[in-house]
């Protein structure tokens, strides 16, 4: 049954998770060392990869022999590598790959459909109804897809002087959500 106050509650559970505002310094980072990337086709595949872990999450994990709190270790310390890059100006992730291979790593994930997406996905699985969530994954996915389509207006608003600002804060941001995730996940890897 399709309930409004779920739906904006999924909403704002995913819209915080994601983060795609907080992305945009990353994103424009990407842009500046000739990282491309194709908005429909990261909004694309993050949304059916969300939809994919909404539905068999837990089963594809268990394929692997991977439980959700090894996956969140594994996505927190990617996070963490993107912060470091951001903070301290280091470039650790290689261009070395095609020239829109951004658009999968590290946009799709784990900027968009990363660890904290996923997880996040199956816990609100379990609280609210599948279309209501379904509908929350949407509406976040048009969003996501605004953003990175017109990322180019944010650079021009902000300039280079706020884009560093923007880069060095949110990488601080990053940092610490890739440390809340391990911290909150490591534990289980040991019990």
């Amino acid at each position: 049954m399709i309930r409004f106050r779920e739906i904006v509650s999924a909403f704002m559970v995913l819209f915080a998770v994601i983060d795609i505002t907080g992305s945009i310094p990353i994103i424009l980072d990407m842009k500046s060392k000739g990282r491309t990337f194709k908005p429909f086709l990261a909004t694309i595949i993050s949304t059916a990869l969300i939809f994919l872990f909404l539905f068999v999450g837990e089963a594809i994990l268990g394929l692997f022999s991977v439980d959700i709190s090894s996956f969140a270790v594994a996505g927190s310390l990617v996070i963490f590598v993107l912060a470091v890059e951001m903070i301290f100006g280091v470039e650790i992730f290689k261009n070395d790959g095609p020239p829109d291979a951004s658009t999968i790593v590290p946009l799709v994930f784990p900027l968009i459909a990363g660890t904290g997406t996923l997880t996040t996905v199956l816990s609100l699985r379990a609280e609210y109804s599948l279309p209501n969530v379904g509908i929350a994954i949407v509406l976040n996915m048009i969003i996501v897809y605004v953003v990175l389509r017109h990322v180019n207006l944010a650079e021009k608003l902000l300039g280079k002087g706020g884009i560093y600002i923007l880069r060095k804060f949110f990488g601080i941001i990053l940092l610490a959500i890739s440390v809340k995730l391990f911290a909150s996940n490591v534990t289980g890897l040991f019990t």
